[in-house]
């Protein structure tokens, strides 16, 4: 990855850390509605999959959606605006934190349900195929979404049709409080693969350089008709399942242990090792530091919807 490649990915995941650490004093502060669930810890995945996309290219998320968001470009500040539930919001308000969506730049959305995100983007694949446009589908999905019904049925579809999506487990440890080891008689996610005919990869998803290796490799094989792929990214999430979790049923030590390996911070070593300045990596930091401060100001200036603007926005 070249250097200019590899300082935008850096500034994209500080984008992502420093937006939901925000989030998360904004929520303690009583400003947002409903709970939020953090991405703080699994920037390397987004950030490595998502840049690696083509314009035209589309992502569904899973209700951590946040990190996707900034991932794909989304404008900070109507993303702040739409989990403070203001008009000026990517969603007008009223899709909040575990609905945003972005569709104009690919993002179907963050999603309530345990992979509900997943069907719609194997939808979006078929769409591609049955079109014959040369687009590509990921699905984002947690740990504990493989062991849904429609998941199952997502795989098998898009392996039958060689549908070009690449299916992305963001494997961080525990099911809202279930360990993984505790919920699968598996070693490994991707090994699911298998029953449906696809290749499987289980990936470090803190080192963003192997998630980028992998993606490369499935969404080409997606784009080139090969069909899909399933990858299991091994990361972890600092905060726990939501914002009303103090992840009490940790072991102790856990969590510095997988903070000694932070994403942001192995791209930080290879960027000095490459050359980078000190002073230049300071003045990215500075620059996503400011840009989430604007989009707080953003944010908080917007009015809230009229009430009488609700029942247009219910599709069901």
């Amino acid at each position: 990855m070249k250097t200019e490649v590899l300082l935008a990915r850096f500034k994209m995941m500080l984008l992502m850390r420093r937006f939901d650490e925000t989030v998360d004093r904004l929520y303690a502060a009583g400003k947002l509605y409903g709970t939020i669930h953090l991405y703080i810890g699994q920037e390397a995945i987004g950030a490595g999959i998502c840049g690696e996309l083509q314009h035209g290219d589309v992502i569904a998320s899973t209700h951590r959606g946040h990190g996707h968001n900034v991932a794909m470009g989304s404008d900070p500040g109507a993303m702040m605006a739409e989990l403070l539930g203001r008009v000026t919001g990517l969603c007008h308000g009223f899709g909040g934190s575990m609905h945003i969506a972005d569709q104009k730049l690919g993002n179907l959305g963050a999603n309530g349900i345990v992979g509900g995100g997943v069907p719609l983007a194997t939808g979006a694949a078929l769409s591609f195929k049955i079109r014959e446009l040369p687009y590509v589908a990921v699905s984002f999905m947690g740990d504990g979404a493989p062991n849904e019904g429609c998941v199952h049925e997502s795989l098998n579809i898009a392996a039958i049709w060689k549908l070009p999506i690449v299916f992305v487990i963001e494997n961080n440890q525990y099911g809202m409080s279930a360990p993984v080891k505790d919920t699968y008689a598996i070693e490994r996610l991707s090994e699911r693969a298998v029953a449906y005919g696809m290749p499987g990869e289980s990936i470090d998803g803190q080192d963003i350089f192997k998630v980028v290796e992998a993606a490369r490799r499935a969404i080409d094989r997606a784009r080139s008709g090969g069909g899909p792929t399933l990858l299991e990214m091994i990361t972890y999430r600092y905060k726990g399942h939501s914002r009303n979790d103090p992840a009490r049923y940790r072991p102790a030590g856990e969590l510095d242990a997988w903070k000694a390996r932070d994403p942001i911070e192995i791209v930080r070593a290879r960027l000095l090792q490459d050359g980078a300045s000190e002073a230049r990596l300071a003045e990215i930091t500075a620059e996503a530091e400011a840009a989430i401060t604007a989009a707080v100001a953003f944010g908080e200036a917007g009015p809230f919807p009229d009430p009488k603007d609700v029942l247009p926005k219910v599709y069901a």
